[in-house]
């Protein structure tokens, strides 16, 4: 379990995602935080999106660049996790990554 204090959106986390089901992304993987930092700050769960490096574009997953391997923020798999799960901090995802992740999420939540 990562140490107490602040995670922020945009950080990249190892997270541990098991036990799924049917489809959801399996195992522990990388995951960068999109939930805002007001609620990060305040509750012990945070929104996250897991990172692939699968060569499948598809929609609502962002292209991008982390620790020199190329993949994606896969949104259509976003889920809620417990500070439990996350297992060590990787980094952060580059600033044009985030707005983009983020500007897809209002995309796939506008009516």
């Amino acid at each position: 379990m990562v140490r107490p204090g602040p995670v922020r959106r945009g950080e990249v986390y190892l997270v541990g995602l098991g036990p799924t089901h049917g489809g959801e992304i399996r195992k522990t993987r990388p995951c960068v935080v999109v939930s805002p930092d007001e609620l990060n700050a305040h509750l012990q769960t945070f929104i996250v999106a897991p990172m692939t490096t699968g060569e499948h574009a598809y929609p609502f997953r962002v292209p991008c660049r982390f620790q020199g391997q190329s993949g994606y923020v896969v949104l259509d798999q976003i889920r809620t996790v417990d500070r439990e799960r996350l297992v060590r901090r990787l980094g952060r995802i580059a600033p044009a990554t985030l707005q983009s992740a983020l500007l897809t999420l209002q995309e796939m939540f506008a009516p």
